[in-house]
Parts: structure tokens; sequence; C-alpha cells
């Protein structure tokens, strides 16, 4: 599962995005969504694949169940701190209220 906001949409999100041709516009930097997509929506004959993919508006949460041995998830593709969870264990992903504030110079100083 990938999970990205308009900050992170220039790296996996959009590789995903892109080699699937998603109807779903990515988000810009300054908008309150989120985009998720399945990473390998594999179909197997006990769980299928109806949902590969969605938008989380501002207040959405996603909530995810491992039905797995082992999981791993991580953020901004830094394993380092990455947290292991096992069958039965929920994951709940949505929008932060601090927001990443991207920083491109400080007027006056060279």
């Amino acid at each position: 599962m990938l999970v990205g906001t308009g900050t992170g949409a220039t790296g996996w999100l959009r590789s995903v995005w892109q080699e699937r041709g998603s109807a779903l516009p990515l988000p810009r930097p300054e908008e309150d969504r989120l985009l998720w997509f399945v990473r390998e929506a594999w179909p197997s004959p006990a769980t299928g694949t109806s949902l590969v993919a969605g938008e989380l508006a501002a207040s959405g949460r996603l909530c995810l169940t491992v039905e797995s041995e082992r999981l791993v998830a991580f953020g901004d593709g830094v394993e380092g701190d990455a947290l292991e969870l096992t069958w039965g264990q929920t994951v709940r992903v949505g929008r932060c209220e601090r927001r990443l504030r991207l920083v491109t110079g400080v007027p006056g100083r060279r």
C-alpha cells in the first residue's frame, strides 16, 4: 500500500499513478488530500482485487488490518524507522494536522 500527499506525489506514488494510468489527479503540495494505491494488487482466489486505488479527503482515514504473517510499514521510503506488524494488527492512515513546508531560499542571504 502506498499513500501519498501532494508533497510526496513526485516519487514512488507518482510512479505507480503513471504506470497504472490513474484517472485520479495527483494532489498538489498545498492540498489536504491523499491518494493511495495497493502496491501489488495480486488477485488471490480468496481475496480478489476490488479496491486497488482511492483518494482520502482531509478528514478521511484508511484502516488496514493485517491478514498476513508479517507486514512492514514505513514512511518516505526510509525502512530504518519501520513498524513491523503481524496478523490482526491494524494501521490507520490519514492526513496529519502539521504540514511540511518547503523552504526554497531565505531573502537577503546568499
